[in-house]
């Protein structure tokens, strides 16, 4: 994929040169491994008053129904998060959370023996979701229009694999994942051959896809990505 697609520079550089120095040389304001599912999620809701006079001025702007989308969103993180932290155990490393360009973010970077996988969140808790309608790359929730999920998820994979590429000096191929928190059926127009779909009860499948990296691999792709500033400058 060409990253001049997503707005990315070739060949700029947001620090000097490939960074190999593991999370011991990292400054705590710079170490995003604590970072919980929808953490930035987290500090939207927290600027939501939740008094009565607040709720009140919300509902008059029409803001509830944001604030309802907000808590939907991070609920599906948090699912999606604690499904992905069960891999832990199988060699695998797991972050949250990660800055990518104008506000948005990568919800999870899986980093294991089957390779690197850049992750994207929908949720709808109250029904179904239709995924890439053969005219469009939407995902459909219900009757409501559609969002361009299958986008914004190979997007944020492609601003990952140029991040971690260039901080850790080596190429690193990162595969988009959509991961479908829902109460209901996951309906398929157009099934996607690039980004795999999956339900959060299925995200151990990630593991199936044969090994590809090892440990010292692993861990050096996660030095790097744990790393705040291995995303400025995207």
């Amino acid at each position: 994929m060409d990253p001049s697609e997503w707005g990315i520079e070739p060949g700029r550089e947001a620090h000097p040169g490939p960074r190999r120095d593991g999370p011991l040389w990292l400054h705590p304001d710079d170490d995003l491994a604590p970072n919980r599912p929808g953490e930035t999620l987290y500090g939207l809701l927290a600027d939501r008053p939740e008094s009565r006079g607040g709720r009140l001025v919300r509902a008059l702007l029409g803001r509830d129904r944001d604030t309802a989308a907000l808590r939907e969103r991070l609920a599906g993180e948090r699912s999606a998060g604690a499904a992905l932290d069960r891999l832990a155990g199988a060699g695998w490393e797991i972050l949250h959370s990660l800055p990518l360009p104008g506000a948005a973010t990568l919800s999870h970077l899986a980093i294991g023996p089957a390779g690197v996988f850049g992750c994207h969140t929908v949720a709808h808790a109250r029904g179904p979701l239709r995924v890439g309608d053969p005219d469009d790359e939407q995902v459909r929730t219900g009757a409501r229009r559609g969002e361009p999920h299958l986008r914004h998820c190979r997007r944020g994979a492609a601003l990952a694999a140029h991040a971690l590429t260039r901080g850790c000096g080596f190429p690193v191929t990162v595969s988009p994942v959509l991961i479908c928190v829902t109460a209901g059926q996951v309906g398929y127009g157009a099934v996607p051959d690039d980004v795999r779909v999956l339900r959060e009860h299925q995200v151990d499948g990630l593991t199936r896809y044969g090994a590809l990296l090892t440990p010292d691999r692993i861990r050096a792709i996660h030095g790097v990505a744990r790393d705040r500033r291995t995303w400025r400058g995207l």
